[in-house]
Order: structure tokens, then sequence, then C-alpha cells
């Protein structure tokens, strides 16, 4: 999980589970109200690329919110299965 917390309490996550050693599944991202508009989404999603780049694995995206992302970011095409 990708996460943004305050005082031990989770306020945006990106949820992702592993179905073998080369793939990533986004399956959910969520960031509560106070957060919103903040491009907090974005930063979660752009941190799941970064890591996927750097451990050369690739990423399915099933939560709507990431398949827009990837959708929008062409430079984001290097790590999508």
């Amino acid at each position: 999980m990708f996460f943004v917390a305050k005082e031990q309490e989770i306020l945006a996550e990106l949820v992702y589970t592993i179905p073998s050693k080369e793939q990533i599944i986004i399956e959910h991202t969520e960031v509560e109200e106070e957060l919103k508009g903040q491009n907090i989404g974005l930063q979660l999603v752009e941190a799941a690329v970064k890591y996927a780049r750097q451990a050369n694995i690739r990423i399915i995206p099933t939560c709507s919110f990431a398949k827009a992302m990837f959708q929008r970011k062409p430079e984001y095409k290097d790590v999508l299965a």
C-alpha cells in the first residue's frame, strides 16, 4: 500500500495486489475529503509508477481512478501491463 497519514490516521491510500513477481494490480485509490483537490491521488499513482520502474515490473490498473491517470499520462505507458 502507498499512503498518506497524519497522526497514525490514513488520509489517502493506493491499494495493490501482487499476482506475480512481474506485475502489480492497482485495485483501489481513496483520498479523504480534507485532501481532495491537492493531487494526492495522482501523487499516489506516481509513487506506484516510480516503484514499478525501480522494480522493473508492470502495472495493471483496475481502479477507475488509476485507469484514468494511465489514460491521461502517456509517460506511464512504459509500466502499463
